[in-house]
């Protein structure tokens, strides 16, 4: 019997045109408990093959699920078809794809197969500890749940000018929420962490006792934490809340894709769009934080990811890019072709978004501030094309004399990205990828990270106006 990587050669060796083959198999197991209950134990499995083909200067697609020999020449028909159609109609046609030097052999990152190899039960004891110790970590705690997830990715991609690359990785998340209660007034906390890896490497920065302990005495202590002065602060944003700011107000304006449509980043290269303490990088695999919740180390179109300097000292370097982009371009491809299941196209998708770390000292930060706020605990939020973002923030304490005193309940900072990133003045050493049990949307889902350094800048605001 051959194997999905022989079968997919075969189809390529023997296609008329450029051809991408990209089998896939997605795991996927998720635990929930809540108040006590085990509310879902759900698996399920996923797996086929997605079928490119570049055709008369148009894309076409088609994709089975079956694994067969006769299956995958019919999909190649069909692709080949659905791009000679599209040609007709498409006035701007696809160039050639500039050469790079494309991914071979196996790619397995590291925990795949100890975690595969952990037992469901271990993981829902685990969960059902961190709900449990939650929900009893005070009486005003009044509900709690705590979730667990894991994804299996087992990938092959083969083109027809030489990619033929098999990979494997293991993605995991946990949250934690509560909601506390206190004469009819109520707050909610949450904390959350995803990773690439095995189990271990979820709880490198924090055990799973010390999360549930954070989100039940977030909980608590919003009770009576009073509202936020509206305007414009100078703030320092923790390490998610910049890495929120990295990806979505800077990262998807330099999507190349993006990009064409008339982002903010248009026709910026070369130009100084942020402080010169900012270095903003987009990487398959980041040096100094393994197990980024985005790790990966070949994209979807057989190229190798790699470490791009989007923002260098201020100063736009590059754009996001797959193949096609990058001949449009003139540049080589930056890896960043992803697709979520293996009846998608690939897309431009960032990976692990981040900021570099600076010299200071969030201690030193701190007290060097003699008016501000700390910015914690990202819920969310939205950016647009232009660069204007508007996010929620759980945690935000006042900074008085370059000390920290109040808790404020949880406020929105809004602005222009680059406008807020040129006002950076303190940038810190420590350093941590903190967004990857996170989702990002872009006609379908992928698996990101981001995060960086502790940053002091001035942005407005939403609250109460003082």
């Amino acid at each position: 019997m051959k194997s999905p990587q022989e079968l997919l050669q075969m189809v390529a060796d023997k296609s008329p045109c450029f051809t991408e083959l990209r089998y896939h198999s997605r795991e996927t197991q998720t635990v929930q408990v809540q108040n006590g209950l085990v509310k879902q134990i759900k698996s399920s499995v996923l797996s086929g093959v997605g079928i490119r083909v570049l055709i008369d200067g148009a894309w076409g697609f088609a994709s089975t699920s079956l694994l067969t020999l006769p299956a995958l020449e019919a999909a190649l028909k069909q692709a080949i078809e659905c791009g000679k159609s599209i040609s007709q109609m498409k006035r701007a046609k696809v160039g050639k794809l500039p050469e790079v030097k494309l991914a071979r052999g196996v790619f397995q990152l590291p925990g795949y197969e100890e975690l595969r190899a952990m037992p469901l039960e271990k993981k829902l004891h685990a969960v059902r500890e961190a709900e449990s110790k939650a929900r009893k970590a005070s009486i005003q705690i009044q509900s709690a749940n705590s979730s667990y997830q894991e994804i299996f990715e087992d990938k092959v991609t083969v083109t027809s000018d030489g990619a033929s690359a098999a990979s494997k990785l293991a993605r995991s998340e946990l949250r934690v929420n509560t909601v506390a209660e206190d004469h009819g007034q109520m707050s909610s906390a949450h904390q959350a962490v995803g990773r690439t890896g095995n189990w271990e490497c979820l709880f490198n920065e924090r055990s799973i006792d010390e999360l549930s302990d954070i989100t039940a005495k977030l909980s608590v202590d919003l009770l009576k934490a009073p509202h936020i002065p509206g305007g414009k602060h100078t703030v320092i944003l923790s390490p998610s809340i910049v890495g929120l700011l990295a990806h979505e107000a800077i990262g998807h304006t330099v999507e190349a894709d993006f990009v064409l449509s008339g982002s903010v980043a248009k026709d910026k290269i070369g130009q100084s769009i942020a402080s010169p303490l900012i270095t903003l990088c987009d990487s398959g695999l980041v040096p100094t934080a393994p197990h980024g919740g985005g790790d990966l180390e070949v994209d979807d179109e057989g190229v190798p990811t790699q470490v791009t300097k989007v923002i260098d000292q201020g100063i736009l370097v590059s754009y996001l890019h797959n193949r096609e982009s990058a001949a449009l371009f003139g540049v080589a491809p930056t890896g960043n072709a992803r697709a979520w299941l293996y009846h998608d196209e690939p897309l431009i998708r960032m990976r692990n978004t981040y900021i570099e770390p600076g010299n200071q000292s969030i201690e030193e930060i701190i007290a060097s501030t003699e008016n501000g706020y700390l910015i914690d605990v990202p819920l969310g939020g939205q950016a647009d094309a232009t660069g204007e973002f508007m996010f929620g923030a759980q945690k935000v304490t006042k900074i008085e004399n370059g000390k920290l005193t109040t808790l404020y309940r949880g406020a929105t900072i809004s602005g222009q990205a680059f406008e807020v990133l040129s006002t950076a003045d303190a940038v810190s050493k420590e350093f941590q990828l903190d967004l990857g049990s996170g989702y990002c949307g872009k006609g379908q889902p992928a698996k990101v990270d981001a995060g960086g350094p502790y940053i002091r800048v001035k942005t407005t605001i939403g609250g109460v106006q003082s």
